[in-house]
């Protein structure tokens, strides 16, 4: 009967074919259809401002140290006391990501303590020279009034309203596991994006943390 099983073989693999065509169609017409990104996406890198217009990088490198790639490179030098860069003492005067080494895992994200440096949510970027993956200060720094930079102009693929989304991760409270946190705005404003909500998913403040925390020790 092996011949006979032979002669079934492509009619069997017509049928998973068959089988197929009836179900709903799960891809789009990409790029003049593109899917929601989820609100935590890990997309290209920006270093932020205050709402003053201040850089919130203060310098510290803890971003560079962190980063399981090293394609982080910060140096830091003293905030001028005539006219201060960022609020800290320092400030971070070259600042440089290696987009090819980069994994994007957003540890240096994690790592920052003033929420300087965030991931949006673009990612279709290409290069043609290897030095031009390598993201400086220059394209990095959003300006003063919050609009972001990019190396290269809109088109279809690149999509430059997506610099301004993202931040998720940092909009997500009672990230420690207490409930009683939930909602509770714990971030700092910034040009770029203003004060962001708390992520979709989170219910509004139940209580004050203080109470929570008074909650917990009892």
């Amino acid at each position: 009967m092996s011949w006979f099983a032979d002669l079934l073989g492509p009619f069997r693999g017509f049928a998973v074919t068959m089988r197929q065509v009836r179900k709903p169609r799960v891809t789009i017409k990409y790029p003049d259809e593109k899917r929601v990104k989820p609100q935590r996406f890990h997309g290209r890198h920006v270093l932020n401002r205050n709402d003053d217009g201040q850089e919130k990088c203060i310098g510290c490198e803890l971003c560079a140290g962190v980063c399981p790639a090293n394609c982080i490179y910060v140096r830091g030098a003293d905030n001028p006391t005539d006219a201060p860069v960022s609020q800290g003492e320092r400030y971070g005067f070259v600042y440089e990501i290696n987009l090819l080494r980069c994994i994007f895992c957003a540890l240096c994200v994690e790592a920052c303590p003033t929420e300087a440096i965030t991931m949006t949510h673009l990612f279709e970027m290409s290069v043609d020279n290897r030095d031009d993956a390598i993201f400086t200060r220059d394209e990095l720094l959003v300006d003063r009034d919050g609009t972001p930079n990019h190396p290269e102009p809109a088109s279809k693929l690149i999509d430059l309203d997506e610099l301004v989304a993202g931040d998720g991760w940092m909009r997500a409270t009672s990230s420690s596991g207490k409930a009683a946190y939930e909602g509770i705005v714990a971030w700092t404003p910034s040009a770029r994006t203003g004060l962001l909500p708390p992520e979709k998913g989170q219910s509004e403040s139940p209580q004050d943390p203080a109470e929570a925390q008074e909650g917990d020790d009892t």
